[in-house]
């Protein structure tokens, strides 16, 4: 009886899933396609950084979203360890998988906006060398799961690390602040944009278009944790 209700559970659940994987990609190609047009020749060029500046639309989402991630992944982390839920080992994996992506994206794009900028691919300038930390650390996160004895033990050790680990977020977004760096303070903040509208429209277009990408990517990837796990505790059942 358990394992029928456990069965009529799952496929509602994955049914629900499957309806808002549905809608997000209904929503999230096209405001894509919307994002290259506003970015690439609805937005004026830079009159200082001339057209490389456009990675900017790219960069900053990127990032954004890869913090976003890994705030998912300390949250879940939390979660897991009060209550050992599948559900949230899930999806702390999968936020630590696809922002380990999003941050890789922000890092390749920044090198590829400050060669021509700045004048080199890398500068151990704060913001960078913090957020090549962070990088490191949920590589680390994926390795200890990966690697450890048991995929319990697994779980609850990335899950501390998970949530050690997200202090370097902060770090990262405030490293402008608190040090000198070759990156430049934050273009929108509470009461004070500093860049022509044009440009901060391309710029919210992209950023919602991105949110929407990751959001549709982590329901999709978590789905899949959710049935590896389920699958795996069959075939133990089963022997």
């Amino acid at each position: 009886m358990a394992q029928i209700t456990a069965a009529v559970q799952s496929t509602r659940y994955y049914g629900w899933v499957d309806k808002l994987s549905q809608v997000l990609a209904f929503v999230t190609l096209p405001l894509m396609a919307l994002t290259l047009y506003m970015t690439l020749i609805y937005a004026p060029t830079d009159a200082t950084q001339g057209d490389v500046q456009r990675i900017f639309y790219y960069h900053v989402p990127t990032a954004w979203n890869g913090f976003l991630a890994f705030f998912l992944v300390f949250v879940a982390s939390v979660v897991y360890l009060f209550k050992s839920s599948r559900f949230w080992d899930a999806l702390a994996r999968a936020s630590a998988e696809v922002g380990l992506v999003f941050t890789t994206i922000m890092i390749i794009t920044g090198s590829l906006w400050g060669k021509p900028v700045w004048g080199t691919w890398w500068s151990w300038d704060p913001r960078m060398t913090t957020t090549l930390i962070l990088w490191f650390i949920y590589l680390g996160y994926l390795m200890l799961r990966a690697y450890a004895p048991s995929k319990q033990q697994g779980a609850r050790y990335a899950a501390v690390l998970g949530i050690v680990g997200f202090v370097d977020v902060p770090i990262v977004y405030m490293s402008t602040k608190w040090w000198r760096t070759l990156h430049p303070q934050q273009v929108v903040e509470p009461g004070q944009v500093s860049m022509p509208p044009e440009m901060l429209q391309a710029f919210m277009v992209s950023l919602l278009a991105f949110t929407l990408l990751f959001i549709w990517i982590l329901i999709i990837r978590t789905r899949i944790a959710l049935i590896e796990d389920e699958l795996e505790i069959r075939s133990i059942e089963n022997g």
